[in-house]
């Protein structure tokens, strides 16, 4: 189990953000991800625009492809299912995750016990390893299909035992906001371009950014 804490951010020039992060951080490569959500059959996603701001509780299924820097290739699939909160556009989650070795067999299994992907979503970008007060952050440039371009923060930290008891309390979990929001304003982006709505929430509601540029 992790404490996961992290934010979201509209891009407008990807580029640009690209050449400021492989200053700052460590590289880590190319990756792509499918995700699926999974849900109860004939459950519904969302109940509308005054549902709470985190989707309800559902397993996520990933086909992820990783290119390291230097070229090696490397591919799994997790599954991961979270429970948290949104405090000032920043996710604040319990999340749980395992990988399994075929993923077509653990998906009908889903199917088998009443669930069904509800919603898919597909991301391509880049990954670094920034330096923080608080220890590294991971920051994802992502070109995500039908929404655009987002940079993501997160700072992940194990928890204990079998019933996510840890040691980080609130002012733990506040260091690592405000080290997210410093981050951030290094890489000269706004506070107000944090999304803080989950993006299976935007693409349910057909929010898209326009058609995404090609992922070079």
């Amino acid at each position: 189990m992790a404490l996961e804490v992290e934010l979201k951010a509209r891009v407008d020039d990807p580029q640009a953000l690209k050449a400021r992060l492989s200053a700052m951080g460590l590289y880590l490569g190319a990756y792509e991800k499918d995700d699926a959500y999974w849900l109860p059959a004939q459950g519904a996603l969302f109940a509308g625009e005054n549902s709470p701001a985190l989707p309800p509780p559902g397993l996520r299924v990933r086909r992820e492809r990783n290119t390291r820097d230097g070229g090696g290739v490397s591919e799994h699939v997790l599954v991961t299912w979270k429970t948290g909160r949104l405090e000032g556009g920043v996710e604040i989650n319990d999340e749980r995750e395992f990988t399994v070795s075929d993923a077509a067999l653990f998906e009908d299994l889903l199917e088998r016990l009443g669930l069904e992907p509800v919603i898919r979503k597909n991301k391509q970008g880049w990954a670094w390893n920034c330096p923080g007060e608080e220890g590294p952050v991971r920051a994802e440039l992502s070109n995500v299909r039908g929404l655009g371009w987002f940079l993501e923060l997160e700072i992940t930290e194990k928890t204990g035992g079998a019933d996510g008891t840890r040691e980080t309390g609130p002012h733990g979990e506040e260091a690592m906001r405000q080290q997210l929001f410093s981050l951030l304003e290094k890489l000269e982006i706004p506070r107000d371009r944090i999304e803080s709505r989950p993006y299976t929430r935007m693409l349910a509601a057909g929010h898209g950014a326009g058609a995404n540029r090609a992922f070079q």
